[in-house]
């Protein structure tokens, strides 16, 4: 039996990189030679460990053969005769197929069959064998990998493969969740907006998000997007996200907020009159077919709907306010609130000229909200009881005391 550390955690500690995971691989072991040294088995399609005390992964060598369409036609086989080369060459990218037998990791004490260490050096991503084209779920992890490492660039012929992959119809048969699990992974890398460009060069993303693909090459007023192109801004505001740390809900709300623009008759461009709307009903789509989460799907529903109200919120009044807030469900959800305002900021920024611009809005909006909390609703509640009031009276009443409230703040505070 011989041990060795593999894939990512040897990749990551050659780029100079923290190193978060181990993986591990057998070779030469049987399951119940695991099971007799205290692993504990988890693997559900292959054998996989974890240590009795670490509780890292520990997988055995294996090899896979393709049996079917998709990610999921796959028949594994693993016996102590697998080889640690023949692991490593069913992995995705040659720097991913890299093994080393001991922790200390250095480029001259690892073992490099498909030359990943030279592919880390010259930062390029490349398909370790002609057996990539087997898991379309590759095409996805190579374009996060992108977004992840942004000096690197994808290999001409990785890039011819995977064009190829899509046309033969492998992306079609992508199960949701694979799909929602690398998107939502590329969403929080470095920069989001490669993980787009290339699934978008090699054709992938017209099959997976349609609704995302058909943004490119529509107008927008140069006087509010000076980038002009719809899917140009779309990037920059996904990598305005990444730069303001902003969390998943988030990432996917910016994705979505303008997916309506695709659908604009050619006749009124420029303009995108009532695109909010049909940015929400395309996101519901988007949400079913790939399963996204529901704290994902209502945050980027509000933000779809209201992010041209928020950007213009400093010209309404207080009543205005007090219903723009209401609709985002800002008083029962104020930390959503607070997610829907800084998608919205980075909506602002995330054009040319204005990415250091500053964005009021989440201040000021975040100051209304606090006004309207103020009004303690319990006491008006018990008042319009005691004059035998109930029901949308007392709601009336609710929302009056807000209103004026949120008057009293705007006074105080010199806006309009």
């Amino acid at each position: 039996m011989q041990i060795y550390m593999v894939g990512g955690a040897v990749r990551d500690k050659l780029l100079g990189r923290p190193v978060n995971d181990h993986d591990w691989v057998v070779v030469g072991a049987t399951p119940e030679q695991m099971l007799e040294l205290g692993y504990l088995p988890v693997g559900r399609d292959f054998p996989v460990f974890l240590h009795p005390d670490t509780r890292e992964e520990y997988a055995l060598a294996r090899t896979e053969r393709k049996s079917g369409r998709g990610y999921r036609g796959f028949v594994v086989e693993s016996s102590p005769d697998v080889t640690l080369e023949e692991d490593l060459s069913r992995r995705d990218l040659t720097i991913n197929a890299i093994a080393t037998s001991a922790y200390e990791i250095s480029a001259g004490g690892i073992f490099d069959p498909y030359f990943g260490a030279k592919d880390i050096e010259a930062r390029v991503l490349r398909h370790v064998t002609d057996a990539f084209r087997e898991d379309p779920v590759r095409i996805l992890r190579v374009a996060r990998f992108a977004a992840r490492f942004t000096d690197f660039t994808v290999a001409p012929e990785t890039m011819q493969l995977m064009r190829e992959m899509v046309q033969h119809g492998e992306a079609d048969h992508l199960v949701a969740e694979r799909v929602w699990q690398e998107l939502a992974r590329g969403l929080m890398e470095e920069k989001p907006s490669r993980m787009f460009e290339v699934l978008r060069e090699c054709g992938a993303l017209q099959v997976l998000l349609p609704e995302v693909a058909r943004l490119w090459g529509v107008p927008q007023r140069a006087e509010y997007h000076p980038e002009v192109d719809t899917g140009v801004h779309l990037m920059m505001v996904l990598d305005m996200a990444a730069r303001l740390q902003a969390p998943l809900t988030v990432r996917f709300a910016c994705l979505a907020h303008d997916l309506g623009k695709g659908t604009t008759a050619t006749d009124v461009l420029p303009r995108h009159i009532g695109h909010e709307e049909r940015s929400a009903e395309l996101l519901k789509d988007v949400a079913e077919r790939l399963r996204v989460p529901v704290d994902c799907r209502e945050t980027a529903d509000v933000v779809a709907r209201e992010h041209g109200h928020i950007h213009r919120s400093h010209e309404l009044s207080a009543a205005a306010l007090v219903r723009l807030l209401e609709r985002c469900d800002a008083i029962r959800k104020p930390e959503r609130f607070a997610d829907i305002l800084l998608a919205c900021e980075c909506d602002a920024r995330g054009r040319l000229g204005f990415e250091e611009s500053a964005y009021p809005q989440r201040q000021r909006l975040a100051a209304v909200l606090a006004a309207v909390q103020s009004v303690v609703t319990r006491d008006i509640a018990a008042r319009a009881a005691a004059k035998g009031m109930s029901g949308p009276q007392v709601g009336t009443l609710i929302h009056q005391a807000r209103v004026e409230a949120v008057a009293q703040w705007t006074g105080n505070n010199n806006a309009t």
